[in-house]
């Protein structure tokens, strides 16, 4: 009797566990961008980028404060921000979305993987829908989320004045990288 209570106690623990282990999340994900216009490169980094998988559903959230870009030149940072993304009215950039062939991704086996995201980008007051090629790298039962992938500004109404043209580029491309912890209920 008291093996059998066991048993059953050891799997309702096991069942739990594995009902933890489904969500992942970081507040310290990465996220760079850069812009490389005739006369100049402009790059920017972001370490505190927040991000949320599931790995049954293949749901996936991130969320960017934009006042948190780090650039060389505080200029660079206070033009960014004042001018071309409006951080005061526009706070922070969103994606929420799915891993499309979530079915392929083993969250429990170190490995790997190839992913296709889509979903939608909010950005500057727009939001549209997105589809980006990554890699989940599961190293230790802890998925490491990265993407490369290029948008344009003026999709997200982001005006680049005349006078500055040649220094930014109206493509921006753009770099994630996440190593998530599990959500811990």
């Amino acid at each position: 009797m008291n093996n059998r209570l066991m048993g059953v106690a050891i799997l309702l623990l096991l069942s739990v566990l594995g009902n933890a282990q489904d969500k992942f999340f970081t507040k310290s994900g990465k996220i760079s961008f850069v812009s490389k216009g005739t006369v100049e490169t402009i790059t920017a980094k972001h370490k505190g980028v927040t991000c949320v998988v599931d790995s049954k559903s293949g749901a996936i959230q991130y969320a960017v404060l934009m006042k948190g870009f780090e650039f060389a030149k505080a200029l660079m940072q206070e033009h960014f921000n004042e001018n071309y993304v409006e951080s005061d009215k526009y706070p922070k950039a969103d994606f929420k979305g799915m891993v499309s062939n979530n079915s392929e991704i083993r969250y429990g086996q170190d490995g790997s993987y190839p992913a296709k995201v889509k979903g939608t980008l909010s950005l500057h007051g727009v939001t549209k829908e997105i589809e980006v090629p990554g890699t989940i790298v599961v190293n230790g039962g802890k998925p490491q989320l990265n993407a490369s992938f290029s948008i344009l500004l003026s999709d997200y109404h982001i005006k680049i004045p005349a006078v500055v043209k040649d220094n930014i580029s109206n493509t921006v491309a753009i770099t994630v990288d996440c190593a998530l912890e599990p959500l811990k209920p």
